[in-house]
């Protein structure tokens, strides 16, 4: 009503201050609220002035304000203390004794609230002041004549007061109020300050404990209150490493034993909390059990593992009572903290007993029908794995289970450490082995390939993306012709088909990553062959923005040659692409495409570069893409262009891409004298006349089909791969790239890179090490139809590398209405590493 549009009004020239205090003065509650969320704000910005007008007219409203205003002020102060917008003496003066007023509000939500401000209050106070302010009028608040909230609220401030004084006043001052708090007739109250024994026994020291904290735990311990058993219990395992053996073995071991002996005539919540510390119990009594102890509580750990498995009689949910199925949630609570605690019983039995003692729990607990409990063993698996060692080959078969599991909560748990777990069980534990063990567990890459398809056909996205980020791991564990036949192909259709774009690029990544570690020429041609034309030349614009990822991972895994060699020209190509999106995202790529070229070798691609550049800036016509070319060349012209010698500048980053070359190469070179080794199949090849072929050997640099899009010297012709040829992809692991075999052949590269170009390639004078030729990819093709690969007969369908250049885009696609090829300029470029 216009009343009230009148009443809540607020004159706008009225400043920060005035508005304030106008507001906690007539305004609402809502609005007297807002200007107490506001305070910290105020503070900062006038702290004289609101402590002296704001702050008074606060106090005048919490007197009578509601619990919204109430815990909005709680939480204000805090934070004012916080920022340490006031000086503690002032911050002491102005609102320790608003904090301390309101401790014990008949609200319990308000009081626990104002009780956490005064925790973190006490932390940073003066001695002088907590005595005064806190200690002293603790005294009578301690009282049985109290209210129980007063007595709760004495507990927690003299459990975080312990550490503020010294021993002495402790003692004094401090315990006798601890005992009788202890001895309080509310049993809230006496397990409120149980659970503060063990901040005040690290306050005191193991003496004053022994003597003051232990008869009071071992007290309370036996109470009739079974939730002042559970702290007492509780406290005890948390404060063992205080306590020395004999305490250990005398007074803390038999009142665990009972307490465990109780615990399934108890209440099931006391199941829940055992089971919780069950595994830093055994690890803090480990020593002094005898055999037959340590076989009780391992007895205890399996009987827990598996409760309320055999009262499961397939009845509906709907029949059971509410009652029971409480107890089921609660039973499997106590089997989710046993999953939580294995590592620790792993380590209680010696992993050398595992199978004997242990083996059938875990099976238990990764077939165990509740996802919880599936969760927390997978997210424990890594841990059980490690400790197992050269016996990991045991749990091979739950490893296949939870990847195979139903829930993806469960393979999400699992994968977090899946690069780790294959590798330790690829290497059965240890650092050096030559063979893979993987090989015995054929159920591996379907259960791989299963899991990818379950999270690709969910809406998680996130899980797919972590899955695929995870898989570029495989290259160390499996072989290359088995990423090449099961996984790689996957990643190529994800990077095409799926609709999610972080999920694309990890595909992509992970593809990049395969292809760095393939170990068959022929098939990594193929990849690159699909990549160029299926994405980089593909007619939906969405593929070539992939594209351009693609290209960015390829900077970042390979050396600067191999881009150049296949990646550099199709990707300046698209600056005459007909959709903006994918020209914008190729100028921001620019600056890392030059970062690959290294000078002289490469003067003639950045004379390409530096064409198209200039190209854009004359003809682009749409103004977002041409601010980013402009921004793009400034950023080009500033950078400094390595050089074929090092340079101190870039001495590490020419390091790191020397090293990825040298990797590259013994690829080709190690293909080679896998082929010579099976040419000798029918007589004996010794080692040693292995190695005097791996040190003679010199291996021609092949090139890609004649049908991709750009030049490569080199003979293409490319031996099919054999069936031996994959029983012995396993002869080179990334270790495999050592010093010995690069030095062998490095004295040959020249010699390979200085080979004879390939047909129809004319030389342009001046340039030495480039050379340019324009024709259309039809043509290309039926020039070179001869030289094609066993891969890429015509048998095998390729996709086409033409895209048409009309200016008709629809939403994911640049529908060409020209059907003709399009022209492609082609670049030849002889390796040069």
């Amino acid at each position: 009503t216009p009343e009230e549009i009148e009443r809540l009004t607020v004159d706008e020239d009225l400043s920060d201050i005035e508005r304030a205090v106008y507001l906690l003065s007539a305004g609402q509650d809502v609005q007297g609220t807002s200007v107490i969320a506001n305070l910290p704000f105020l503070m900062r910005q006038n702290p004289t002035e609101t402590l002296r007008r704001v702050l008074p007219k606060v106090r005048e409203a919490l007197h009578v304000a509601g619990v919204e205003m109430q815990l909005t002020a709680a939480v204000s102060f805090l934070t004012i203390l916080q920022d340490e917008s006031v000086s503690i003496h002032s911050y002491t003066h102005s609102f320790l004794q608003v904090i301390l007023l309101h401790l014990e509000h008949r609200d319990t939500g308000v009081s626990n609230a104002w009780l956490e401000t005064l925790l973190s209050v006490i932390e940073v106070l003066p001695k002088e002041t907590l005595r005064h302010e806190i200690l002293n009028p603790l005294v009578s608040k301690a009282q049985l004549s109290q209210t129980v909230q007063s007595r709760l609220v004495s507990c927690k401030i003299l459990g975080k007061l312990t550490n503020k004084f010294d021993a002495h006043t402790i003692k004094r001052e401090i315990l006798p109020l601890v005992k009788s708090l202890c001895q309080d007739v509310e049993y809230e109250v006496r397990s409120c300050m149980c659970r503060q024994l063990e901040n005040i026994a690290q306050g005191i020291g193991t003496e004053l404990t022994k003597s003051v904290v232990l008869p009071e735990l071992i007290e309370l311990s036996r109470d009739e209150g079974s939730s002042v058993r559970l702290a007492a219990f509780e406290t005890l395992v948390n404060l063992l490493d205080i306590f020395d053996t004999d305490d250990r073995s005398q007074t803390i071991l038999p009142l665990v034993k009972s307490f465990c002996e109780k615990s399934f005539k108890a209440d099931e919540s006391i199941l829940i909390s055992l089971s919780f510390h069950l595994g830093k119990l055994c690890h803090g009594l480990y020593g002094i059990f005898t055999p037959d102890q340590h076989l009780r509580f391992l007895e205890f750990y399996k009987k827990l593992c598996t409760l309320g498995l055999q009262q499961e009689n397939g009845h509906n949910e709907n029949q059971i009572p509410p009652q029971i199925l409480e107890q089921e949630k609660k039973y499997i609570s106590v089997r989710k903290n046993c999953a939580y605690n294995f590592p620790a019983m792993t380590v209680f039995v010696d992993p050398k007993n595992f199978h004997m003692e242990l083996y059938s729990t875990f099976f238990c607990l990764c077939h165990d029908p509740e996802v919880p409990v599936r969760y927390t063993i997978a997210i424990c698996f890594y841990e059980v794995s490690k400790l197992l060692n050269s016996g990991v080959y045991l749990i091979h078969q739950e490893l296949i289970t939870l990847l195979q599991d139903e829930s993806l909560e469960v393979l999400d748990a699992l994968i977090d450490h899946l690069p780790e777990i294959l590798e330790l069980m690829s290497t059965g534990g240890e650092s050096s082995v030559q063979e893979n063990k993987l090989s015995s567990l054929p159920d591996l890459i379907p259960a791989l390939t299963a899991a990818e398809q379950r999270a690709a056909a969910s809406l998680k996205w996130r899980i797919h993306e972590k899955l695929l980020q995870k898989y570029a791991c495989l290259p160390h564990v499996i072989s290359s012709d088995q990423i090449y036949y099961r996984f790689l192909q996957r990643m190529f259709t994800i990077v095409m088909t799926n609709n999610v774009l972080p999920v694309q690029k990890a595909a992509s990544r992970t593809l990049c990553i395969f292809l760095r570690y393939n170990r068959k020429q022929e098939q990594r041609h193929e990849v690159i062959q699909k990549l160029i034309e299926q994405l980089g030349q593909g007619k939906s614009y969405w593929n070539r923005l992939r594209f351009l990822d693609t290209c960015e991972f390829i900077i970042e895994i390979f050396s600067k040659s191999f881009f150049c060699k296949y990646f550099f020209l199709p990707a300046i190509e698209l600056t005459h692409d007909p959709v903006a999106n994918v020209r914008m995202k190729l100028c921001y790529l620019l600056p890392k495409v030059k970062s690959t070229l290294k000078i002289p070798a490469d003067k003639h691609l950045l004379q390409q570069l530096e064409m198209c550049v200039r190209k854009l800036l004359c003809q682009e016509k749409d103004k977002d893409v041409l601010a980013i070319v402009k921004r793009t060349v400034l950023e080009l012209d500033r950078m400094e262009m390595s050089m074929d010698a090092f340079q101190k500048k870039f001495y590490e980053k020419d390091l790191l891409d020397q090293e990825k070359e040298r990797e590259e190469l013994l690829l080709l070179e190690m293909e080679q004298l896998e082929k010579e080794k099976q040419q000798n199949d029918g007589r004996p090849m010794s080692d040693k006349m292995f190695e005097k072929k791996r040190r003679d050997t010199k291996t021609p640099t092949q090139s890609l089909p004649k049908n991709i899009p750009i030049s490569v010297p080199g003979p293409s012709s490319v031996t099919p791969s054999t069936s031996k040829e994959i029983k012995k992809s396993k002869l080179i692991r990334s270790q495999s790239f050592n010093n010995q075999a690069f030095h062998a052949k490095y004295g040959n590269l020249e010699k390979c890179a200085s080979k004879s170009s390939t047909t129809g390639y004319t030389p342009v004078s001046g340039l030495g090490k480039t050379s340019v030729l324009s024709l259309t990819d039809d043509s290309f093709r039926t020039r070179n139809a001869s030289s094609v690969p066993p891969s890429f007969s015509p048998n095998t369908p390729l996709p086409s590398t033409s895209r048409g250049t009309g200016n008709s885009v629809d939403p994911k696609s640049s529908g060409s209405k020209d059907t003709q090829p399009r022209k492609a300029t082609l670049k030849s470029r002889k390796s040069n590493p």
